[in-house]
């Protein structure tokens, strides 16, 4: 099998999931609005580290962009972790028949990009239509990187996990709590140790500036990259020792012989 069909076949996955595209579709546009009825339309004064300055924005446009944020992680990281947990089974068999275990991850990977990309566009959207976004092909990518950050913990939580529902809580608790911390209108100051360590502190920093202001700090959107690397390392090593190899196979054989 190659690297297209394991490619194809990842994507196949993620589209039989109907609870996933109709969370896509739906809850994006559903927690972007919300959140703009939710917000007043006073203007608030936030900071943000990426430029190095104060920003004066309404608290309903800062409100929408987090919320796309968090909405665009809940999204990207079901479906990865669901079609990782589901497809385990059919990637032991794979393991055993001989299959090598890195462009597996690759494909996989592979699937987390498309996703990541195709929910940016959609979110980059629905934003553009909301509010008036000074720049949004920076945005577009801020978006793409937070769901590559949170498709990557989906792909190593559904490597790793025991059952469905600790996965689901997982990442919805990290994503609510990330999210909450790195919005400007609920965290003023941005002063909580360690919140630029979290998954969404780049993106969010990337996000805010290009919808808000005119300049485009191009370098924290770099840091969703690095947890995305990150968990795929993990992942792979996770499937290198916990998937079982080929080799068990003839020694079963042999052992029926004698």
């Amino acid at each position: 099998m190659s690297f297209t069909e394991l490619l194809r076949c990842t994507l196949l996955g993620h589209l039989r999931n109907r609870l996933a595209l109709a969370l896509a579709v739906a809850f994006i546009p559903v927690w972007i609005a919300v959140a703009r009825m939710c917000t007043s339309d006073e203007v608030v004064r936030i900071w943000l580290d990426a430029i190095s300055a104060p920003v004066s924005a309404p608290a309903s446009q800062v409100g929408q962009v987090a919320s796309a944020l968090g909405a665009i992680t809940m999204v990207a990281g079901f479906i990865t972790f669901t079609e990782t947990f589901q497809s385990r089974q059919m990637d032991r068999r794979l393991l055993l028949a001989g299959y090598p275990r890195l462009p597996m991850l690759l494909a996989k990977l592979a699937a987390v990009t498309l996703t990541a990309a195709l929910l940016a566009v959609y979110t980059s959207v629905l934003l553009w239509i909301s509010l008036p976004v000074r720049h949004a092909g920076p945005l577009m990518l801020a978006l793409a990187g937070a769901g590559l950050a949170y498709g990557g913990i989906g792909l190593l939580l559904g490597s790793l996990v025991h059952g469905e529902l600790e996965g689901f809580f997982l990442i919805i608790m990290l994503s609510l709590v990330d999210t909450g911390l790195q919005n400007p209108v609920f965290n003023t100051l941005m002063d909580v140790t360690g919140v630029s360590a979290l998954p969404l502190y780049g993106v969010t920093q990337l996000a805010l500036s290009s919808a808000l202001t005119p300049r485009i700090p191009w370098s924290h959107g770099l840091l969703s990259l690095t947890w995305s690397a990150a968990t795929g390392a993990l992942a792979l090593f996770v499937l290198h020792t916990q998937r079982p190899s080929p080799s068990p196979l003839p020694r079963r054989a042999g052992a029926r012989k004698q």
